[in-house]
C-alpha cells in the first residue's frame, strides 16, 4: 500500500520496526516536521541519504516510525523517542512547499514472528561475544539470552557501529535469517579489520 511519508533522511540513523530511536531535533526544518506529525499522525519516515549532501538522492529502504515520548524544549526544539512500525520501499519523491522532504512509499509486508534456528541463535552470540570482548564492550550476556530472536537482531543492527552503507544493507536484508547472517560477516569482517590495523575504525 502506497502512502505519502515526510521524511527525515539521516546518515547513519536506522530504525527498525519494534525498536526505538532517540533523537534530539534542532533544525528548524525538522522541528516544522516534527510539529506537523504531532497535528496528524506522530508518523516520521527514517531513511538514510546515499551521500551526505544537501537533497541527496535517498536510499530504497527505509522504516516508519511513531513519535512515542516527545519533549518539547525551550529553544523550540524536541527530544523525542520514536518508536519503529513498518520498512518501506521509496517509490519517488514528491514536489511539495514544505520545509522538509516527502516521499511516496511502499508498506512492505513483514513475516510475522520470525525465529531463527537454534544453530543460527548460538552462532550469532558466539560471534556477538567475541566481536563485544575484541570491542571492550561490556555486556550483560544474561539479558541477551532472554530477548526473543526478532528484538535480537533488530536490535543489534540498529545499534552496531558499523559505516551507513553496511548499515543499510541489514535494513534491507529480507528475512530475519538473512539479517543474522550478514551480521555474523559485518562483525568477523570489522573485527578482522580492527586487528589488523591495531585502532577502532567502526563509526
Amino acid at each position: 500500500m502506497a502512502r505519502r511519508l515526510s521524511i527525515f533522511p539521516l546518515s547513519g540513523a536506522i530504525l527498525f520496526p519494534g525498536m526505538q530511536l532517540p533523537l534530539h531535533i534542532f533544525e528548524p526544518r525538522y522541528r516544522a516536521l516534527v510539529s506537523d506529525a504531532l497535528a496528524r499522525d506522530r508518523r516520521i519516515a527514517m531513511i538514510q541519504p546515499q551521500r551526505a549532501a544537501e537533497g541527496a538522492e535517498l536510499f530504497t529502504i527505509g522504516c516508519i516510525g511513531r513519535i512515542g515520548e516527545v519533549e518539547a524544549l525551550e529553544d523550540g526544539g524536541f527530544n523525542l523517542v520514536l518508536e519503529g512500525e513498518a520498512r518501506f520501499r521509496l517509490l519517488r519523491e514528491l514536489e511539495v512547499a514544505t520545509p522538509f522532504r516527502q516521499v511516496e512509499g511502499e508498506v512492505l509486508d513483514e513475516p510475522a514472528g520470525e525465529v531463527l534456528s537454534a544453530v543460527e541463535r548460538a552462532g550469532f552470540e558466539q560471534e556477538a561475544r567475541a566481536f563485544a570482548d575484541a570491542q571492550g564492550y561490556s555486556v550483560d550476556w544474561d539479558s541477551v539470552a532472554r530477548l526473543d530472536d526478532e528484538t535480537l537482531i533488530n536490535g543489534v543492527s540498529q545499534i552496531a557501529p558499523f559505516d551507513p552503507a553496511s548499515k543499510q544493507a541489514l535494513l534491507e536484508a529480507g528475512t530475519l535469517g538473512e539479517r543474522c547472517e550478514l551480521l555474523i560477516q559485518l562483525m568477523q569482517f570489522y573485527g578482522l579489520r580492527n586487528s589488523d590495523e591495531d585502532r577502532v575504525t567502526l563509526q
